[in-house]
């Protein structure tokens, strides 16, 4: 009997010991993400991820859109409920760096833990979003986009264009071709603000706002209602008047109107490469985002999109080590060329796109480089780094109300941008008090 015992108690012992052993090798590591449509995508990442090792278990959690997956992980803070990583879009950035205490920048994360951070290897038009003034990194680049002309190949032939349009007096002589050729619209747009004011702006090198657009100080004031952001809101204005150009909806909303060939052409984010491909009927093409010749003489560069993985503090320091492993993981060569393939967002490094390259990705599927040619065009100047402004969630929000308002006659272009930068400006001043 007490040898019986002893043998119950030895393998009692190992069963135990086994058990401890498995937890503490599947040790979670909490990923809220906004990537609905690429879901599927998000979770082969992590599962690749955890193949690799048996410390750490990455379980990605889809809480809905960029909105909605950063309130959640702000409420899940102050709850002390918070996930180890969460994405954010590039305009929560001030948001995310006033949250004292809640941050741990990723340039620690990765000193703390002893895991190598190679700088150097990201695009600069990526990484010097996310940086501080001395150059650490605040979260790590995932998904960055950027917009570019979306064109429907086999309409183009139809309504005899030679070639995607360069300029916007172009954009509006192939416009004038398709609508003539039976389709009903030029071109729409979507997610409005980034491409028809915030890359608008950048593209022409012109400032949003002073303060480096909001790099170099939260006493920052918009600039965007000039001369040049009017002249082309008149523009598009007066050119949906006989459908030249169509207002379709904020974010993509405006997506079926260019796959349903409805419009030749759409201005919207490379990432929805995935989609366009998925959904069309008919051969498509990337061409850079056009440029008014008398107000800049060439192009200056596009800004990104998209998102960043941002890491929060009140986790066992352990759990760290994991969360810095996983960072290197996802931006390695091989996933960020495979995720960039996959969806259209840009590599966010340079061996990733090399290694795209040496794939033959691009030689394969042409155009599909334009996003990152866009993005490498120059050296990004203060105006066309980015954008840095407190509460610009809410602020995007503003220049929409005010840029439907011009759409749908009731305010002039004129009243409509000087109303959204005085509405934005009230905003960045309350973001300035709450976080001096």
């Amino acid at each position: 009997m007490n040898k019986k015992r002893i043998i119950l108690g030895a393998l009692t012992a190992i069963a135990v010991g086994s058990i401890s052993s498995l937890a503490l090798a599947a040790t979670e590591i909490q990923w809220w993400h906004a990537m609905g449509s690429s879901g599927e995508r998000i979770d082969k990442i992590a599962n690749d991820f955890n193949a690799t090792q048996s410390d750490y278990k990455v379980v990605p959690v889809f809480k809905g859109n960029y909105t909605e997956t950063m309130t959640a992980a702000i409420a899940a803070f102050r709850a002390k409920k918070q996930p180890h990583i969460v994405q954010v879009f590039e305009v929560g950035t001030a948001t995310m760096m006033a949250a004292k205490g809640a941050v741990y920048p990723i340039e620690d994360v990765m000193k703390d833990s002893g895991e190598p951070l190679d700088k150097s290897v990201f695009l600069p038009a990526v990484i010097s979003y996310y940086q501080t003034p001395s150059g650490d990194l605040l979260s790590m680049p995932f998904n960055s986009s950027t917009p570019v002309v979306w064109y429907n190949k086999d309409a183009f032939a139809k309504a005899g264009i030679s070639s995607p349009p360069k300029t916007w007096p172009e954009m509006k002589t192939a416009s004038e071709k398709l609508l003539k050729a039976g389709y009903k619209c030029g071109f729409a747009t979507g997610w409005q603000s980034w491409t028809s004011i915030e890359n608008f702006s950048a593209w022409h090198n012109i400032a949003l706002g002073t303060q480096e657009n909001g790099f170099a100080g939260l006493d920052t004031k918009f600039t965007f209602n000039n001369d040049a952001v009017k002249r082309h809101l008149q523009d598009l204005y007066d050119w949906s008047k006989s459908g030249i150009f169509v207002y379709g909806g904020r974010r993509g909303d405006s997506l079926p109107m260019f796959t349903n060939q409805e419009c030749g052409m759409w201005l919207n984010s490379s990432a929805y490469y995935g989609s366009i491909k998925k959904q069309a009927t008919f051969e498509f093409g990337q061409t850079m985002l056009p440029y008014y010749p008398d107000v800049i003489k060439s192009p200056q560069n596009s800004i990104i999109g998209g998102a960043t993985l941002w890491v929060l503090k009140g986790h066992d320091q352990s759990d760290y080590k994991g969360v810095a492993q996983f960072m290197n993981y996802l931006s390695s060569p091989e996933v960020q060329a495979w995720w960039h393939q996959e969806t259209g967002y840009v590599p966010i490094t340079t061996p990733a796109y090399k290694l795209s390259e040496k794939q033959g990705f691009y030689d394969s599927n042409p155009g599909t480089d334009t996003a990152i040619k866009q993005l490498s065009l120059n050296i990004p100047t203060p105006n066309s780094r980015g954008l840095r402004f407190g509460s610009f969630v809410q602020i995007r929000d503003i220049i929409n109300e005010e840029m439907e308002a011009i759409w749908n006659g009731s305010k002039t272009v004129s009243n409509g941008l000087d109303d959204a930068v005085e509405r934005g400006n009230k905003l960045l001043r309350k973001f300035e008090k709450a976080n001096k």
